[in-house]
């Protein structure tokens, strides 16, 4: 199997999962056949490593899969593009932490949940983890865990944070998941009760940053020497515009077929008889109507400035790490920067289409749009879509001031 191979399989995939759209909101998670056929595809190959069967492919390519994805179906787009960046993340790990993962079986998928709300135990060989992680897209469909916690000293305070691997026998999902958008992600809780994890299977947060982990020594493909703060953030990024992207190409083929009273006409009618609704006086079609005409131009240039800017940085990203040299600081935190600012214009872009809709999406119903605005609006919530807190890493890195976030 090649790259071309998957993203022709993952577009032929788009009328299926448009169909299915419907579905996943009622299911609250993906539907099984959708995630087999991703499977099928390659789709959860493409970040894997060679020596289990993957592609390690150019991270471009990964990322015009996702995109492809969105726009098809919010849900499975942003679903997709968590799970698909995982074995990116295991790849990471000790080696024995990814035989334990892929050694029986190289299709073995992995959720997560980084945020350290449950509590960490430091015990002989390991730790041991408890509690309730929130909000793990795809977590239905997955085989192990990614869990973030804190590890601290005798008196509370942090000394580490952590990623703990965890496997599907050691937790339980809590079906909990019930939003308005994003419906089908199936972003559920995951809970511990008591589990044991050995020390190969965690990896601190310090080499994640600097780009020096355990499993450099098994993979020395370019893709494992990007940081990881960016192969995450732009993964749910590229679902937002991917998302924003299907909401214009929907509504712009509406707008080509759909009808719009004039305000003329509209204060015309309501003076007078009312005619058949192909004669009221100064109807026209939205597509003339140059305020619409704007905000459809509006729309489309902030979707195409996501769009090239996430490319661009993840291009520059990579070609740094072929030649194998050392990710400048100031790299890293435009790709911050732009990532946040990527998921502010799909918002944008959509609330620009909502705003020349009228009133058809403001209906309950399977609307494309109202389903992207609602998708995009429930996104926001995403840590990594924190805008303040990326252009502020952005601005200290360009003033000259020291810059330390895991994000970055």
């Amino acid at each position: 199997m090649h790259d071309d191979d998957v993203l022709a399989a993952v577009s032929a995939l788009a009328p299926a999962l448009r169909e299915r759209a419907g579905d996943a909101e009622t299911l609250r998670r993906l539907p099984g056949a959708t995630v087999e056929e991703l499977a099928d595809a390659g789709f959860f190959r493409l970040l894997q490593p060679r020596a289990y069967g993957g592609l390690a492919t150019d991270p471009g390519v990964f990322y015009a899969a996702v995109h492809e994805l969105a726009k098809a179906c919010g849900s499975t787009g942003w679903a997709a593009a968590v799970l698909g960046v995982h074995p990116w993340f295991v790849a990471q790990l000790d080696p024995r932490a990814q035989q334990d993962v892929w050694g029986a079986d190289g299709s073995a998928r992995i959720c997560s949940a980084h945020a350290p709300t449950g509590e960490v135990t430091a015990v002989d060989g390991g730790f041991r983890l408890s509690g309730r992680w929130h909000f793990s897209a795809g977590c239905d469909h997955a085989h192990w865990a990614l869990l973030g916690g804190l590890v601290t000293d005798d008196g509370g305070r942090p000394l580490d944070m952590r990623t703990f691997l965890v496997p599907r026998s050691d937790y339980r999902v809590d079906d909990v998941w019930d939003t308005v958008g994003l419906r089908g992600s199936g972003s559920n809780d995951i809970v511990v009760d008591d589990a044991f994890v050995p020390a190969h299977r965690t990896l601190g947060y310090g080499p994640v940053t600097t780009l020096r982990c355990p499993g450099h020594e098994l993979h020395h493909e370019p893709l494992y020497r990007l940081p990881y703060a960016a192969v995450f953030t732009t993964a749910v990024s590229t679902a937002m515009v991917g998302i924003a992207e299907g909401a214009y190409e929907d509504h712009l083929a509406e707008a080509r077929g759909s009808v719009r009273a004039s305000r003329t006409a509209s204060r015309t009618a309501s003076r007078t008889a009312s005619p058949p609704p192909t004669a009221v006086p100064g109807a026209r079609r939205a597509a003339e109507d140059p305020f619409a005409q704007v905000r459809l131009a509006r729309a489309a240039g902030e979707i195409d400035a996501a769009r090239l800017q996430l490319g661009r940085n993840m291009t520059d990203l990579y070609a740094v790490a072929r030649r194998g040299a050392e990710i400048p600081m100031e790299l890293r935190v435009r790709t911050r920067r732009d990532q946040a600012l990527a998921g502010e214009r799909a918002r944008t872009a959509v609330d620009l289409l909502m705003e020349n809709a009228g009133r058809g999406p403001l209906r309950s119903g399977p609307d494309v749009l109202q389903r992207a605005w609602r998708d995009l609006h429930t996104a926001r919530g995403q840590a990594a879509n924190d805008v303040e807190r990326a252009l502020v890493h952005f601005a200290q890195d360009a003033l000259g001031m020291d810059v330390h976030d895991p994000m970055v």
